[in-house]
């Protein structure tokens, strides 16, 4: 005989019954037992909502000049600056992992830093070289390349900077003829992430004109001001030259409505697809996002979320791969269609059996 957890919920009398949040209570058999669908592996695998895949998978990479060098980058354990020969090895792998596409990021000589981003704007800078490289050998491969001026400034801020503040319709300019070298170079998404108003628009129409109609737009649509971009700043090198900080242009961590408005305004101008950055602190955007728009929708699990799950795992804190795992499948829960991960190929050798 099956145990009874309790009694079947009645109605007590008239003014309960018309209660609108008791008036529709069903009488429910409470010998239902949720643990029957977790009782071994198989059984949950034929109820799993949510299933991570390598598809969902965009491994950034850091490009640094020289040859045949890996660079460790000390607080994003396990995470390198590559040369542009190593980068294609990397970018091998990932063909053999099934990831689907690479986002490259640059580590600028100091040397070519300056207050206008020029660097952003030569044909054989490390990206466009990477981008060469990488789609002679894997043609296949999908690219995203990042348009902001922070890899490449002075001062270390997304546009140009006059009597400390940033000029946005003077950096737009800039963006679009840095997308336009990206994309003549072979690049597959443009991925503009540095919150300039309007800078999708004239991207999309740019890229238009100039005949790259298949390259698409991944817009940086909601990308807050955060106190966890610190690892990438020192694996691009920004972090000693930025001077202030972004939240004039970068959104405010507090505000949601904000995100939609802004995810919105992206999806007029013309981006094929959208991005909420941070990742995980802000997992409440993305279903937000998703919900409203049905558009594809990314996250970016950044360097910082990556260093604590990494750091925690390198110390004995935590299962570094069951964290892993489980960090990414929140994305899926929450409604993104791909992550942003420097945990790529990892997830990917995990999903694939390989460890």
């Amino acid at each position: 005989m099956a145990i009874k957890f309790g009694r079947p919920i009645e109605m007590r009398d008239d003014a309960t019954r018309n209660h609108p949040r008791t008036a529709a209570a069903p009488s429910l058999d409470l010998s239902t037992r949720m643990r029957r669908n977790r009782k071994s592996e198989w059984a949950r695998r034929l109820v799993r909502e949510n299933v991570l895949t390598t598809d969902d998978l965009i491994w950034p990479l850091f490009v640094v000049g020289g040859n045949n060098t890996r660079t460790p980058i000390a607080s994003m354990p396990g995470v390198e600056r590559l040369t542009v020969d190593q980068c294609v090895r990397d970018a091998e792998r990932a063909m053999k992992l099934d990831i689907p596409c690479l986002a490259l990021f640059p580590y600028t000589d100091p040397s070519l830093r300056d207050d206008n981003g020029s660097e952003a704007l030569n044909a054989d800078n490390l990206v466009c070289e990477a981008v060469r490289a990488i789609k002679k050998e894997f043609p296949e491969l999908g690219l995203l390349c990042d348009v902001a001026l922070d890899p490449y400034t002075s001062h270390g801020h997304d546009g140009l900077l006059h009597d400390g503040r940033i000029l946005n319709d003077e950096t737009v300019a800039v963006l679009v003829q840095q997308a336009l070298v990206q994309a003549e170079a072979g690049c597959d998404i443009i991925a503009p992430s540095d919150m300039m108003d309007g800078r999708v628009a004239a991207i999309r129409e740019a890229l238009d004109d100039a005949g790259f109609l298949d390259v698409q737009i991944m817009a940086y649509a909601a990308k807050y001001a955060s106190a966890f971009y610190g690892p990438f700043r020192d694996a691009i090198g920004s972090s000693k030259t930025l001077t202030g900080d972004k939240r004039t242009y970068q959104m405010d961590s507090a505000n949601s409505d904000e995100a939609l408005r802004e995810v919105e305004l992206d999806i007029a101008e013309g981006a094929d697809m959208v991005m909420v950055k941070p990742g995980l602190p802000y997992l409440d955007i993305v279903r937000r996002v998703k919900d409203t728009f049905a558009m594809p929708t990314f996250a970016y699990q950044v360097s910082g979320e990556y260093a604590m799950i990494a750091g925690a795992a390198n110390n004995g804190w935590i299962d570094g791969e069951r964290a892993m795992m489980e960090s990414l499948v929140a994305f899926k829960r929450a409604g993104a269609d791909g992550v942003l991960t420097y945990f790529a190929p990892a997830a990917a050798e995990k999903l694939k059996g390989q460890r």
